[in-house]
């Protein structure tokens, strides 16, 4: 699980600094839009913080952000997660906690893992949605795309 994680989450930095970067490009102050990213991004500190078993996050889960502090925290976000899963060998425990708004939950932490990044690609297409409402241009994070330059088949 080591390396799919490793993989996965690489993944996730790198569709979200795309999105990040496309936000620049545009320049983008759309408040619905940065409020979905900053929603995207905090959740991967405040699902961190859980499982690490620290406080909790200084990052609301949808607090007010802009573009230049979003792209600081993906890549707090990416190295804080990287070094999670490098230094640990099993992922294969049930954490217990409580959420956002107090309710208990226990849940697996490879599953939580797992639904972290598909919870960024969910939170992600909604973002592009919301560019080509308003006019901009989303850009593609697809897992493939991913795949496709990592293997040297597209530029990224």
């Amino acid at each position: 699980m080591k390396d799919f994680f490793l993989k996965w989450y690489s993944y996730n930095a790198w569709a979200n600094r795309r999105v990040i970067g496309s936000l620049e490009r545009q320049a983008v102050t759309d408040e619905k839009i940065i409020s979905v990213m900053g929603h995207l991004v905090s959740a991967n500190f405040i699902w961190l913080n859980r499982i690490k078993d620290l406080p909790k996050s200084k990052y609301e889960l949808w607090g007010t952000y802009d573009v230049p502090g979003l792209k600081r925290m993906v890549d707090e976000a990416d190295e804080q997660w990287m070094s999670f899963i490098r230094e640990n060998e099993n992922f294969d425990r049930i954490l217990k906690y409580k959420n956002y708004v107090g309710d208990y939950f226990e849940n697996n932490v490879q599953q939580i893992m797992i639904h972290l990044v598909n919870h960024g690609s969910y939170h992600r297409g909604q973002v592009a949605m919301l560019l080509r409402q308003k006019g901009y241009e989303p850009i593609n994070t697809d897992f493939i795309t991913y795949d496709r330059v990592l293997s040297g088949q597209l530029k990224d």
